[in-house]
């Protein structure tokens, strides 16, 4: 995990340095000099100004660069790259994997390669071992693995890829959630004065309409804007442009006058393992929206709406009792969704509810949103790098590039005949077509 594999108090120069000094016994300078040709090896832009960087100070795709510059600075004949690309977006995946092609091939390394993603071991592994349950079920040659699977947990695996269309979203139904030319911009402060000299333009002027029953899928890379836009759309954090939630302009509510509408209007985050509180058991965390949103509700009361939001997700209601450590991480996400239900929403935003998850599970989840979807006429918000989700979920796609909104419609039409060069090279990363145009759009 590049977001936190990173020593958060070390500069990066430090860090690669440090194994250098251990294991190489280098000097200060020969240090220096072996971490910048590391770091250009990579592909790190800038390496010389990126030296002095903190890990917080670069994005997902740099700090995973960073990484693979730490274990090859010893020139190691074995390479291990544990899910090198779960947490990035579709190019900077596409780059990562042709980096680690590229050094394998250059320094002539073997490299064990585990993942969850069967796009990337069909494009990287010459022989592939298929373990479940801590046994090896399956080896052979990779064409052989995907053409003749012989296991019936292989056949699984790979027919487990998330399909399926959204369900119909009727044109004509209520609009819950409307912007027109939203900005969030974040204010540059330099000097002694702390005076604003720039800004960075997270959302720069993005319009959008999420109607009852309906998905809205919003798709780019990595700091394209996409969780600010949501994050804006919720009102947890401040924006200027009309924000309308069925009906009412919410862009200056303050806390106070917001606090009745959040019952309504609820998120689902990107990390099961990182948004369930350890300290607080299934059901403190389910029934915490419900001691704030529904104060009358007796414990008995507050139990049963806990007992079927865990019901209404695929999960027994006996294990309310239980803490999250003692759940996978699919199941930690059906958690994290019984949160948001508990308090029948009208819309939800979704920040990459799915990444975090192995393929069979991620078909799960998306089957049960879509189920929840039906049932309860639920808006979403789906916010995902992971192109294959948002197929099958959304019926309206917007793509992001840089905070604007470089191009949207309806989702199989953007999907089966893209317009934008970006949008052509966001699918042709995804999903394995040929890559001419990243290098045309890289910047």
């Amino acid at each position: 995990e590049p977001m936190t594999s990173l020593n958060p108090l070390q500069t990066i120069d430090q860090q690669v340095g440090e194994v250098l000094r251990v294991h190489r016994g280098m000097d200060k300078s020969a240090e220096r000099r072996r971490v910048l040709e590391l770091l250009t090896r990579v592909g790190l832009r800038d390496p010389e100004k990126r030296m002095s960087s903190y890990p917080h100070q670069l994005s997902g795709g740099q700090r995973q660069r960073v990484m693979i510059a730490l274990a090859l600075a010893n020139e190691p004949e074995l390479l291990i790259a544990d899910e090198p690309t779960t947490a990035l977006d579709v190019t900077i995946q596409a780059q990562i994997l042709e980096l680690l092609k590229e050094l394998q091939q250059e320094l002539g390394m073997a490299m064990l390669l585990i993942t969850h993603d069967l796009g990337i071991v069909r494009k990287m592994a010459e022989r592939v071992y298929v373990m479940n349950q801590g046994k090896v079920v399956e080896e052979g040659a990779t064409e052989d693995i995907f053409e003749r699977p012989g296991h019936a947990y292989t056949r699984h695996l790979l027919a487990a890829e998330p399909k399926g269309e959204p369900p119909r979203a009727d044109e004509t139904a209520p609009v819950i959630m409307e912007t027109d030319n939203l900005k969030v911009w974040f204010p540059v402060k330099r000097g002694l004065l702390r005076t604003t000299v720039d800004h960075i333009k997270a959302v720069d002027g993005v319009s959008l309409k999420v109607r009852a029953g309906q998905t809205v899928g919003v798709v780019g890379e990595s700091g394209s804007g996409k969780t600010t836009l949501g994050l804006a759309l919720l009102r947890l954090i401040s924006s200027d442009g009309p924000i309308v939630f069925m009906g009412r302009n919410i862009e200056d509510y303050n806390s106070s006058q917001m606090r009745p509408l959040r019952k309504s209007i609820q998120i689902v985050f990107q990390d099961p393992y990182g948004s369930l509180s350890p300290r607080l058991s299934v059901s403190q965390i389910i029934e915490e929206g419900l001691t704030i949103q529904e104060p009358g509700l007796s414990y008995e009361q507050r139990r049963a709406r806990v007992t079927q939001a865990l019901e209404d997700v695929g999960l027994d209601g006996g294990m309310q009792d239980r803490y999250p450590h003692e759940f996978s991480g699919g199941q930690r996400q059906r958690i994290a969704i019984a949160r948001a239900m508990v308090l029948d929403p009208k819309f939800i935003m979704m920040d990459e509810p799915t990444s975090a998850l192995d393929m069979s599970v991620q078909a799960q989840i998306v089957d049960l949103l879509r189920d929840l979807q039906r049932e309860k006429n639920l808006s979403y918000l789906f916010i995902s790098h992971d192109l294959r989700v948002v197929r099958a979920l959304s019926n309206h796609v917007i793509v992001m590039r840089q905070g604007k909104v470089v191009e949207e419609g309806a989702g199989e039409k953007v999907f089966t005949a893209p317009e934008s060069d970006y949008t052509k090279a966001l699918l042709s990363a995804a999903f394995n077509l040929e890559a001419r145009e990243l290098a045309a759009v890289d910047e």
